[in-house]
């Protein structure tokens, strides 16, 4: 692993878990693992915190097989193998329900409702309390603006959520890194991918809105980084000022 660039991604996963207290001590944790960059990642930073981080946790790698054809996680199988890392497979029809049986005319919308129902139970049943996802910085700001522009609300996901219904946190351990980081990382790193065959991937709004964002950073450098410094300051959907935890403990 290039140490380099794992620390860069350690210190911006370690800062976000502090600030937004993600982990406590005895936490099982089940990192969602599609097969794609951000979340291989994700669990490969994770597992380097867990070496010298004052709390104890464990963490589960899990996938979703939707059931598209063509990908074969047999890699990632092996990888967390020789990673030591107990990985679950949870496979499921979602893809023959949103395009054969369904036939949605916007699948991604019931395919990510239908994924997330399925990790949150694999979560549960590996006797996880919490469950860490691979959204990085700039899916914070892409998400913030994909409400803004298509449904007209402030809002995006939060750093993190406690489900009720399912006694489960979801954390985003991740919102500090850019994608870029994550890319490079991948990049000097010999970590397996699986590419995702879903006939809609690269075809959605939030590519659209990606676009846009690239635009407008080209023409006012720093464009993202004011967009989530307002998020952060206007306390929007659990995001706060990262001073915030550090001022009320003294």
């Amino acid at each position: 692993m290039n140490f380099e660039r794992a620390r860069r991604l350690l210190s911006f996963l370690r800062r976000a878990v502090d600030d937004y207290e993600m982990i406590q001590d005895g936490d099982r944790i089940a990192v969602g693992i599609s097969g794609g960059k951000d979340s291989m990642a994700l669990v490969c930073i994770m597992n380097e915190l867990r070496r010298f981080y004052p709390k104890y946790f464990e963490i589960v790698a899990i996938t979703v097989d939707t059931g598209f054809e063509g990908m074969d996680f047999g890699p990632l199988v092996d990888f967390f193998k020789e990673m030591g890392i107990e990985y679950i497979i949870e496979k499921t029809n979602i893809a023959q329900v949103v395009f054969d049986i369904r036939k949605e005319s916007n699948p991604c919308s019931l395919c990510a409702n239908m994924r997330r129902g399925a990790l949150h139970n694999a979560a549960v049943n590996a006797g996880c309390n919490k469950l860490a996802l691979g959204h990085h910085f700039d899916d914070v700001i892409d998400t913030f603006m994909l409400n803004l522009i298509y449904e007209g609300r402030i809002g995006c996901f939060s750093p993190i959520t406690y489900l009720s219904n399912r006694q489960i946190s979801m954390i985003r351990p991740m919102i500090y890194a850019k994608e870029s980081d994550i890319k490079y990382f991948m990049k000097t790193n010999d970590i397996p991918i699986v590419k995702s065959t879903c006939p809609e991937d690269k075809h959605t709004k939030r590519e659209d809105v990606k676009k846009l964002i690239d635009s407008i950073e080209a023409d006012n450098e720093g464009f993202r980084h004011r967009i989530f410094t307002a998020i952060q300051n206007g306390n929007i959907d659990g995001f706060h000022p990262p001073e915030k935890n550090r001022r009320n403990k003294f």
